[in-house]
């Protein structure tokens, strides 16, 4: 009883309710290890603390023995995955599925024991099918049963544009569970419909369905969105120690308990208790910081989580703007032929991996200082000179040199 609590723990979504039993009792009795599935487009080459809410609880049955599968979805992410949203997302290039796929496989090693586990491509099978056995998967699916997506029926009954390569994805993401023979499926809320989609084709290939565990999805540091990189609200589990620790800082107070639940590896007894405090009243800051070194430990180690607090509290608790530790910045690597760049320039060349329009956000919103001072015109010109000082939101701080 103790193994299922813990394997439901945190679980949104089991489908149907008591399969986990089922299958656990079934592969007792066969003697045979579960097949669990967890497959992903690799449309971005960064992995962050939302994808790890799923990986987590990978690790989990992995830890009991049994057979995890990384199904990448190389065909798949050729052809576009319905968003969730109101379009479809932009089918990716043979090179740029390959390069994302080496990045995600190297971060699933922070949480998952790769070597033990399956890495399979649907490339393998889905570029092989004829076109007439293609129309045959097609045909044990109907329009009606497609339209019990959410988004799918909301863009139809708005008149908004449905691709026809959009309809068939869900059925090929099904059709992957049927080649390996999948008895669990994981993945986030979002993706219910695809999982149970799986289960379906299964029957219809006289195969003992697949039950669906879905993991709710861990909202970003904005505290409103889902985690997700193009919002830019993300913890990336490659992100350095200092910088996980001030992102995590940065949560809003609401998100505390979701974090704690979400992204530490607290025991059930020790969450607990974290609740009692904050039920009691103790200052939440306290609480954060037991949340960022448990996060910093679980993907750098003990002694990287004490320096990034001692960093934050020296940072950003004990020093004003002029103590601060500015990171020194070459003038010459700048590209700039005139000496003078616009605000919103400077500020990508130094703090890369923002988009222009979350910067210019930023900026606008008066989160970027020059010399002490708020600069709130992204398009101002900004002479490039030695000893200029640049803040850029609550951690980043620069120096031209």
């Amino acid at each position: 009883m103790e193994t299922i609590n813990r394997l439901k723990e945190n679980v949104e979504i089991i489908l149907p309710q008591n399969g986990l039993e089922e299958k656990l009792e079934q592969a007792k009795q066969e003697n045979r290890k579960l097949i669990i599935k967890l497959g992903f487009d690799p449309t971005a080459p960064d992995l962050h603390l939302g994808h790890a809410v799923v990986l987590k609880k990978l690790k989990q049955f992995q830890d009991l023995g049994h057979q995890i599968v990384i199904l990448v979805g190389s065909f798949t992410a050729r052809i576009g995955d319905p968003t969730g949203k109101n379009k479809s997302r932009k089918p990716l290039s043979a090179d740029n599925v390959q390069h994302n796929a080496e990045t995600y496989l190297n971060q699933l090693s922070k949480i998952i024991d790769i070597e033990k586990a399956k890495i399979v491509f649907n490339s393998e099978w889905l570029d092989a099918l004829s076109f007439s056995e293609v129309i045959q998967i097609l045909s044990k699916v109907t329009v009606a049963q497609l339209m019990h997506r959410n988004d799918f029926n909301k863009r139809f009954t708005e008149n908004s544009p449905i691709a026809m390569h959009e309809l068939v994805y869900p059925i090929l993401q099904g059709f992957d569970s049927v080649r390996i023979k999948a008895d669990i499926e994981m993945g986030g809320t979002d993706q219910l419909f695809n999982c149970t989609m799986g289960r379906q084709l299964q029957e219809t290939f006289e195969l003992n369905p697949q039950i669906v565990m879905c993991m709710p999805l861990l909202k970003g540091l904005d505290g409103k969105e889902k985690m997700s990189k193009s919002l830019n609200n993300i913890i990336g589990l490659t992100d350095e120690p200092n910088e996980m620790f001030g992102k995590t800082m940065s949560i809003p107070d609401s998100l505390i308990e979701e974090f704690l639940d979400l992204t530490t590896d607290f025991s059930i007894e020790e969450k607990r208790s974290i609740r009692e405090e904050l039920s009691e009243g103790i200052n939440p800051m306290h609480i954060k910081k037991r949340i960022a070194k448990n996060i910093i430990t679980q993907y750098h180690s003990e002694t990287e989580a004490q320096n990034a607090e001692a960093f934050f509290i020296n940072q950003f608790q004990n020093k004003n703007f002029e103590q601060k530790s500015f990171r020194p910045v070459l003038i010459n690597k700048i590209e700039s032929v005139s000496g003078m760049m616009t605000l919103i320039d400077l500020c990508m060349k130094l703090k890369q991996g923002q988009t222009k329009s979350a910067m210019r956000r930023l900026i606008e919103s008066g989160a970027v200082q020059i010399n002490l001072e708020k600069v709130t015109d992204s398009s101002k010109n900004i002479e490039l000179k030695a000893d200029t000082k640049i803040k850029i939101g609550k951690r980043d701080f620069y120096e031209l040199k």
